[in-house]
């Protein structure tokens, strides 16, 4: 995965520290939303550790499935090594649909003096509760009963589900998950419908083919992001007082002694998180592989986008967490389409998004967000493909909104009609910028005549993920330096003739947050890859 770092972020100062977290990254470990889909889920709630990057084992609580899903419940289908722990961080992301009844079943195994718990789902209607007992904000789950939800979704959207009970505590331990509802149509008719395959012929990872039943809602990829944080002391405070209880031997009435504890005193006040997650893992854990049950036994999911340029990328985010997370994503803004489930619409023309475009998606706790992501290089006034040196066969042809998306008489198609251009090397290219240079003085074989004057990538020493080149494509190196190989052979980690994709930081903008215990790199943070139309994102890796 040789990645141009030129791009990454607007923070040079820490790319050598960055570069060096990137060498941990695991080759082609991409995201999709993985989850389990149907009308009855079978879950429970325990205690576990779930590791940090600094080697820190964090005792937890967390949702799980109570028995395992059938094989076909996991989705995407195409992910084989899917699995469901009786213990999870976040809890298994539900994906139900729009005006179906499904059932939610929750077994208490938390610890003795934990007490009971539930399930609370904002934004969802409860039709009913069956078993438990009578809790503050719901029916309660109890060691010798559990509770049963049945619930409807009347739209569309994320959502998030977390304990109702004790939520300070409960929460904080991890008791949280996402719930991803549907369109009941399978998304807008005016949406490139959900099929085996994606235009270029690769694999479709999409759960509809629209966010809402709206034709502005629709997407090519998807993601989701559930941000929360860990406070170490209440942690070490719950795993302290639930081994007392269970070491307690009753003393003798006559002698006076304290009688052992029956259920948990933790404080949760002074709160100071040393932990930052996406999707329960910190930076660079969170761009591992979904599923490493070796490695990561009760964090299944990661965060690890990857988009080809020109590609609508839905990103669905919920804040799980006691504070706030502005989270910002590098090389464009996000169009916000709804949150909690409610589009946002023009009150004037209800055709039309009305939601905000935002250089940073803050979170509040409990609140979820669906945006769309979107690159191609316009309006950077060079051409991110490197065109133009000896021998460039390339063409870049303009359809109606200036992007190279279709073929014309000349290119192979028949009567000169005009087809799709999704397998071409440059696909969705800014014609506009088609040939502009980058470099005023290039060593290379490029044109000249750019806004810059590049360093020579002969002397340049950027570690061991530098592409050597600012290009995107697998033939950058050639582009840039004609037949002069940058970097040398052998130099890489990845071959620069298969990835070569530009990275983008995408990390929370409070500065804390991007620590693990204070050490940077770490906690909310991790890239974005935008890659060459020839490189195949396999979302089951």
């Amino acid at each position: 995965m040789s990645l141009n770092i030129f791009k990454l972020c607007a923070m040079p100062r820490l790319l050598p520290v960055v570069l060096a977290a990137l060498a941990l990254l695991t080759p082609a470990a991409h995201a999709a939303v993985p989850g389990i889909t149907g009308t009855s889920f079978d879950l429970r709630a325990e205690a576990s550790f779930i590791s940090q990057p600094d080697g820190s084992m964090v005792y937890s609580w967390g949702y799980g499935c109570n028995t395992a899903p059938s094989s076909t419940a996991f989705v995407p289908a195409a992910i084989a090594r899917a699995s469901c722990p009786s213990m999870q961080i976040p809890g298994p992301t539900l994906i139900v649909q729009e005006n179906t009844e499904f059932k939610v079943t929750l077994t208490n195994r938390l610890p003795v003096g934990a007490g009971n718990t539930s399930i609370l789902f904002p934004g969802l209607q409860l039709l009913s509760t069956n078993g438990g007992t009578t809790g503050l904000l719901t029916q309660e789950a109890t060691t010798a009963s559990p509770v049963t939800y049945t619930l409807i979704a009347k739209s569309p959207g994320t959502r998030a589900y977390y304990s109702g009970t004790q939520g300070d505590l409960q929460v904080e331990m991890g008791l949280y998950g996402a719930v991803i509802v549907l369109p009941a149509s399978g998304g807008s008719s005016a949406c490139r419908a959900l099929a085996p395959t994606l235009p270029d012929g690769q694999t479709d990872f999409r759960l509809a083919a629209s966010a809402y039943d709206h034709a502005a809602t629709c997407y090519d990829r998807e993601y989701l992001f559930q941000f929360s944080e860990i406070d170490p002391k209440i942690h070490r405070q719950a795993e302290e007082q639930v081994a007392a209880i269970a070491a307690c031997v009753p003393p003798d009435p006559a002698s006076g002694l304290s009688p052992c504890p029956k259920t948990l005193n933790v404080v949760t006040e002074n709160y100071h998180p040393a932990y930052f997650m996406i999707n329960g893992r910190s930076m660079p854990d969170d761009m591992d592989a979904n599923y490493q049950t070796q490695v990561y036994p009760h964090q299944p999911y990661n965060g690890n986008p990857h988009m080809h340029p020109g590609e609508l990328v839905l990103l669905r985010i919920i804040g799980q967490g006691r504070w706030q997370h502005p989270f910002h994503e590098h090389g464009n803004h996000v169009r916000v389409l709804a949150r909690d489930g409610n589009l946002i619409l023009s009150a004037a023309d209800p055709t039309r998004l009305a939601g905000p475009l935002l250089f940073t998606t803050t979170t509040t706790p409990g609140q979820a967000l669906d945006g769309i992501f979107y690159w191609t290089g316009k309006g950077l006034n060079w051409d991110v493909y490197g065109h133009g040196y000896t021998g460039d066969p390339s063409v870049c042809i303009p359809d109606a909104n200036g992007y190279y998306t279709q073929l014309a008489n000349g290119n192979g198609q028949p009567n000169g009609v005009p087809n799709s251009a999704a397998t071409e090397p440059n696909y969705y290219e800014w014609c506009q910028d088609h040939k502009k240079a980058l470099e005023k003085s290039p060593f290379g074989a490029v044109a000249g005549g750019g806004p810059v004057t590049l360093p020579d990538a002969n002397i340049l020493t950027d570690g061991a993920w530098y592409g050597g080149s600012p290009y995107l494509g697998p033939d950058a190196n050639t582009r840039a330096t004609g037949s002069t190989p940058i970097p040398p052979a052998g130099t890489v980690v990845n071959s620069p003739g298969t990835e070569a994709g530009f990275a983008f930081m995408w990390h929370s903008h409070n500065e804390r947050e991007i620590t693990t215990n204070d050490i940077f790199p770490g906690g909310m943070m991790m890239m974005m890859l935008v890659d060459p139309q020839a490189f195949t994102i396999d979302e089951s890796l």
